[in-house]
């Protein structure tokens, strides 16, 4: 039975080369423990923008514009491998890897940032990479828009991982397109750490028929530079800006890890994908409980590009 585990330790923030050596230490100590799947919370690297709920936009020359600089130049950048110390690890370690990341993609762009979740194999290799494709109200003003080239399911050293970033997992038709492709465990990086976060992950978990690993990012103020703007701690937690809030559990919606709140570590579960085909012999929702011939949803998988080059 493969162990999985969600990461409620803290970011570096923008500080890409420190935020890569914390998350190799948290590779390498989580295969220590055992533990065979590692998912890191929503922009994990190299931190969650909060700046879009707390600095008003502005022109160019502004606060906001400012941050935003901050955070491209330490963003990762997959075309050039900055993944590659994780990618390192996971394969020393034998772990897979869910990373949340602010993207920067230089091979498209010389501005613009994805809020992105990578999926590592033990082997090291990069499975898929899945951009968020509807960034969550004035997270407009930091990412852009996704295609869903990236919402697949893979095979992994530990099963069928699939993937959907935080209040993605509110959309109905994008969980169908994850549900269709046999995925057994089903990764929600968030930012969303309230209680009513918890009971999606035991919906969705029930809708699927499939683990869920949900977990938001997990700081203190004093985990936040001096020189950012203030956050105030979290008026239900005192002292914690986001509490992180882990949670893991089966295909019957049941609580199996969690929930975790106020507190820095790995949370953690033994899991048994057979549970998977025994909940899907009563409820299989893309499977005999479905009805094509009366609802059909059509998923554009192509990788979306602007600029079409022929040769």
């Amino acid at each position: 039975m493969p162990k999985v585990s969600a990461v409620q330790f803290p970011p570096v923030y923008y500080d890409l080369d420190k935020g890569l050596e914390r998350a190799v230490e948290i590779v390498r100590n989580a295969a220590g423990e055992g533990i065979e799947l590692l998912m890191f919370p929503e922009a994990w690297l190299t931190g969650y923008p909060m700046l879009a709920w707390t600095v008003a936009p502005d022109n160019e020359f502004g606060e906001f514009s400012k941050l935003y600089k901050r955070m491209y130049d330490n963003a990762p950048d997959l075309s050039k491998d900055h993944l590659r110390p994780v990618r390192e690890a996971a394969k020393e370690h034998g772990v897979v890897v869910v990373m949340g990341l602010n993207e920067r993609a230089s091979e498209m762009s010389a501005g613009t940032l994805y809020n992105t979740a990578a999926t590592i194999d033990a082997t090291g290799e990069i499975l898929n990479v899945h951009r968020k494709v509807m960034p969550t109200n004035p997270e407009r003003m930091v990412w852009g828009f996704g295609d869903a080239s990236g919402m697949r399911v893979v095979e992994t050293a530990v099963g069928r991982v699939g993937c959907l970033l935080c209040w993605e997992n509110f959309m109905p038709l994008a969980r169908a397109a994850i549900y269709a492709q046999n995925v057994e465990i089903y990764c929600a990086p968030t930012a969303d750490h309230r209680e009513n976060w918890l009971a999606t992950m035991q919906h969705i978990g029930r809708e699927g028929s499939c683990f869920t690993i949900g977990v938001a990012s997990t700081m203190k103020g004093e985990d936040i530079p001096h020189d950012l703007p203030p956050h105030k701690p979290n008026e239900h937690v005192e002292g914690w800006v986001v509490p992180g809030n882990g949670i893991i559990c089966n295909p019957l919606g049941d609580v199996v890890a969690g929930p975790m709140r106020a507190e820095q570590g790995l949370l953690s579960a033994d899991i048994d994908l057979g549970e998977v085909r025994e909940a899907r012999r009563a409820f299989d929702v893309v499977g005999h409980y479905s009805r094509p011939d009366l609802f059909n949803l059509t998923v554009n998988k192509s990788k979306l590009l602007p600029v079409h080059f022929e040769t």
